[in-house]
């Protein structure tokens, strides 16, 4: 497995892994949110970020990053992936490569504040509502 820069060729496979994460861990998010969500993933935010996958050696997606400034903006793994230290390897390059310092994590996703706590996050902070002013709340995370 590689960490490697992504680009619009990466986007199709970016947004299924995407789409099969959210599935997986989101139990929170309708049918209709995950329909809302998708074309402003792709069309919106994964150029908005410096975007890097984690590829197995047949070029296979098994997860993605994107960060802005010091903001994790998105870490997600396909289902099948997960658990096998690949979310960890994700966070340590946006960590150690990347410069990332904070993440907002949906308050909703238990697994997601656990792994972050787990690699040294800790909550600075609480919002009711996500960046689209939908009433998923986000808990403010950072590091040291």
């Amino acid at each position: 497995m590689r960490i490697v820069s992504a680009d619009g060729e990466d986007y199709a496979e970016i947004v299924e892994v995407w789409e099969a994460s959210v599935r997986a861990t989101h139990d929170f998010l309708s049918e209709e949110d995950i329909r809302f969500f998708r074309p402003l993933i792709l069309n919106d935010y994964l150029p908005a970020v410096d975007l890097h996958c984690l590829k197995d050696e047949s070029g296979r997606i098994h997860g993605f990053l994107g960060v802005s400034g010091e903001n994790v903006e998105m870490l997600f793994l396909a289902p099948k992936s997960r658990g096998r230290g690949l979310g960890r390897r994700l966070l340590a390059f946006a960590l150690d490569e990347l410069g990332a310092r904070r993440v907002d994590v949906n308050e909703q996703n238990p697994a997601a504040v656990g792994f972050y706590e787990h690699m040294g996050f800790r909550v600075t902070g609480r919002s009711p509502l996500d960046g689209q002013g939908k009433p998923y709340p986000l808990l403010h995370m950072a590091v040291d």
